[in-house]
């Protein structure tokens, strides 16, 4: 078993109505978009990439602070948590999108995309009914 899933069985639910190991998938996802994210913006920024770049960081921002929000079961509010999933998945489509746009130029785009679209896939597994 893993630290994290450790320590979320550790953390007191209060209304949490999520599925840990979904949870556990999302929070993961959204650790390796911010990642490649960053790093993408990064190279992006001596190619001339403006948009590139910007859009890769406002998904590192958006993943990151969605991690940090599962991260913290006893302030769960399903309508927050979903507002903030839906905004996490319009931004990794965003990012997807427009890495996706460069990936056959750039290995570190084509990363990306790759990470943007597997956050989406997992923050919509995980995300809490309406």
């Amino acid at each position: 078993m893993s630290t994290m899933m450790d320590m979320m069985k550790s953390m007191p639910q209060g209304e949490m109505a999520m599925d840990m190991t979904e949870m556990q998938d999302c929070i993961e996802a959204c650790s390796a978009a911010a990642m490649a994210a960053t790093m993408c913006a990064d190279a992006d920024a001596g190619q001339d990439m403006a948009r590139c770049a910007s859009m890769c960081l406002n998904t590192a921002d958006v993943a990151t602070a969605m991690m940090r929000m599962m991260m913290r079961p006893t302030g769960y509010d399903a309508t927050v948590m979903r507002s903030m999933m839906m905004a996490c998945v319009s931004m990794g489509e965003a990012c997807a999108a427009e890495c996706g746009a460069h990936a056959e130029m750039h290995d570190h785009c084509r990363i990306c995309a790759a990470a943007c679209d597997a956050m989406v896939k997992a923050c919509q597994a995980a995300m809490p009914a309406a």
